[in-house]
């Protein structure tokens, strides 16, 4: 039984945690530094509640893949890895009709006792 309306569902992935080398130091890029990213999409997987099948919607675990292998890639800015994962999602999944990506960097040097610094690219 196929249901007649649009779903869209929005889809969360929070803090997911990576050891890279982004940065404009080049201290930076020698020894590295904690960083976390966030995303939400927006997508139509009304399929997938109806089913139960993992086809029928975008596996999380892909969209971590994704980041990961970006987050792999030194950058200088967070900006840059930010917008290369933001593309990246956009082509591996063109399901995805909105998108919010966030890269954080913890202890980022030269802002003295700060958590975190991040970048959000966003089309919502």
């Amino acid at each position: 039984m196929k249901a007649s309306l649009i779903m869209k569902t929005t889809i969360r992935i929070d803090n997911i945690k990576f050891y890279a080398y982004h940065g404009v130091m080049e201290q930076e890029q020698i020894v590295g530094n904690q960083f976390s990213v966030s995303v939400t999409l927006e997508a139509d997987v009304l399929e997938a509640t109806l089913t139960d099948e993992l086809s029928q919607t975008i596996s999380y675990a892909d969209v971590c893949n994704v980041i990961k292998i970006e987050m792999a890639i030194p950058s200088k800015l967070l900006e840059h890895v930010t917008g290369r994962i933001y593309r990246q999602l956009k082509i591996s999944f063109p399901q995805i009709t909105r998108l919010d990506v966030s890269v954080y960097k913890y202890n980022p040097p030269g802002c003295g006792e700060t958590e975190r610094a991040g970048v959000t690219l966003s089309d919502w």
